[in-house]
């Protein structure tokens, strides 16, 4: 069985790059600095079911985009989340907040009807994380 993104995951975020083990996905939701990690294992629904390497890759990876977007975003604060109630896949939610964000200090699923990113904005946080994750996205 091959890995397929989930269809929901495919119409709600753009495609970044794939780091070793994970996809990294853009959320299209211009109101906050929302990116996803999907480990590209088909059929997994919770980060346990991972291999034990796998599961040591993710959290690699998952430390290493929460400290980027931290550093890059000047962060109040990094929520970082697998919750899948709604999409099932294993997907791991890292988003920027800061306390002055419209949602803050809640969370941001169900507050508010997402903003599209424009093709311009679009292209420009792809150059830039891009940028800034050179030697570990492919």
């Amino acid at each position: 069985m091959a890995f397929q993104l989930h269809p929901r995951l495919q119409q709600d975020s753009i495609e970044l790059g794939q780091f070793n083990l994970s996809r990294l996905l853009l959320c299209n939701d211009s109101r906050y600095p929302w990116f996803i990690l999907v480990p590209q294992r088909p059929g997994i629904t919770e980060a346990f079911q991972l291999s034990e390497k796998d599961q040591q890759l993710l959290q690699q990876e998952s430390s290493l985009l929460a400290k980027t977007l931290a550093h890059y975003y000047q962060a109040d604060k990094m929520n970082i989340a697998a919750i899948g109630n709604i999409v099932p896949q294993l997907h791991i939610h890292h988003i920027v907040r800061y306390k002055n964000d419209i949602a803050w200090p809640a969370p941001v699923w169900g507050k508010y009807e997402a903003i599209p990113y424009s093709k311009a904005q679009q292209q420009n946080v792809m150059d830039q994380i891009k940028e800034k994750l050179v030697n570990y996205l492919r």
